[in-house]
């Protein structure tokens, strides 16, 4: 079964290797026969290619694997690709969210299909047990940490005591994080994870702008130590749940009590949760980032296509659902500087205190409807506030 790669970054180069150098026996029948770089010169290999059409063309690459990541020039790379009726493995979670019900029709039309496994939770086999859990089962809520830097982030702040522009900045010089980290510690990297897999699990396309979002950019030491000194822990949350014709998501902080299993996810792990009409409640655990973790998922699919075990993966995303924000409930921690959020929280407030120089509060019971409105309006006055939900 011959292979193009697209982009030979961090997560090219791994799968280029271990696929080079595995001792697996199933792994000796793949070949990688083109690379696409942007500029083949500087690479000395008769694989490399700058030209996409050298790959387009080339019939007897059967597996296209993108891994340059970014919206474009990538959607059109995976849509002519399967219109070429070559399968695509990709881990670019930005070009999926956009655009997955899209590529799963053109997929199935040209009877290929396009796998994604990587996309979301690195190595952890995410979407592969959520399509197979997915045949005789009802998804009904899934839940989870599923950006590694963030918690990175969370980890050590709380762990090791650090401010939050000092561990940033040591998670940017370990490659963690990215220069630019607002993908990362704005939620948007988990707010394109959670629309690519609530969408698979409720059969619905779940746009990424949809679902609300509130990062960790704000979180101070002064927050993470009075939630240590009240035995909670933050991470930053994905969340979706299905009831009837409606759903609820959305990407936030969230306290957990410092002995439940998400408290103790370290450093740039990730877990995953699902929730099943018949099974019950699973986790899974692992990498969430990397290099070889992600090329072990990209590989992962390619193996699934060589078995042939890839009719699953050609969905359907036709169920009309509405958004209910009652199904989302709990208390809140809101940290702000300006007198004025105490008026808007004034007849949801359940506690009122302060912390050093800044005033929190402790909500009563809010729908995240509710919720959503009035720290709209809050943020308005007062842009470094910092939220998270209880669990």
């Amino acid at each position: 079964m011959k292979i193009a790669i697209l982009g030979f970054g961090t997560v090219g180069t791994g799968v280029y290797e271990i696929i080079k150098n595995s001792n697996a026996s199933i792994i000796k029948n793949f070949e990688i026969t083109k690379i696409l770089v942007r500029n083949k010169d500087k690479i000395s290999s008769p694989i490399m290619t700058d030209n996409y059409d050298e790959i387009i063309e080339d019939n007897s690459i059967n597996i296209v694997v993108e891994v340059m990541g970014g919206a474009v020039p990538t959607y059109e790379y995976i849509l002519r690709a399967l219109k070429a009726k070559k399968h695509v493995v990709t881990a670019n979670k930005e070009v999926v969210a956009l655009h997955l019900d899209e590529f799963t029709k053109i997929a199935s039309e040209n009877n290929v299909s396009i796998h994604y496994e990587a996309s979301v939770g690195g190595g952890i086999p995410w979407i592969k047990s959520i399509i197979k859990a997915k045949r005789i089962d009802k998804i009904q809520e899934i839940s989870g940490i599923l950006n590694g830097t963030s918690n990175f982030i969370l980890y050590n702040m709380f762990k090791n005591g650090y401010e939050f522009n000092d561990i940033l900045k040591i998670a940017q010089e370990k490659g963690y994080a990215e220069t630019d980290p607002s993908a990362d510690i704005d939620g948007i990297d988990v707010q394109r994870k959670l629309s690519i897999t609530t969408s698979l699990c409720f059969d619905t396309i779940v746009p990424q702008n949809n679902i609300p979002t509130f990062g960790i950019r704000n979180v101070t030491k002064q927050d993470i130590d009075y939630f240590k000194n009240n035995n909670f822990v933050l991470k930053l949350i994905a969340k979706s749940v299905l009831y009837n014709d409606s759903y609820c998501s959305c990407v936030e902080p969230v306290l957990f009590n410092k002995n439940s299993i998400e408290a103790n996810v370290d450093h740039n792990y990730n877990i995953g949760s699902l929730v099943g009409e018949s099974i019950g409640e699973l986790k899974f655990y692992g990498q969430g980032a990397g290099k070889f973790p992600t090329a072990n998922a990209v590989i992962q699919d390619i193996l699934d296509i060589y078995y042939g075990d890839y009719k699953d993966y050609n969905l359907n995303f036709n169920e009309i659902l509405d958004f209910d924000g009652s199904l989302i409930c709990s208390n809140y921690y809101i940290r702000f500087s300006n007198e004025k959020i105490k008026n808007i929280f004034e007849s949801n407030t359940e506690r009122l205190f302060n912390l050093d120089d800044k005033y929190c509060i402790i909500t009563k019971v809010l729908s995240k409807n509710d919720f959503q409105s009035l720290i709209s309006m809050a943020i308005k006055c007062d842009n470094n506030l910092f939220y998270a939900r209880y669990n």
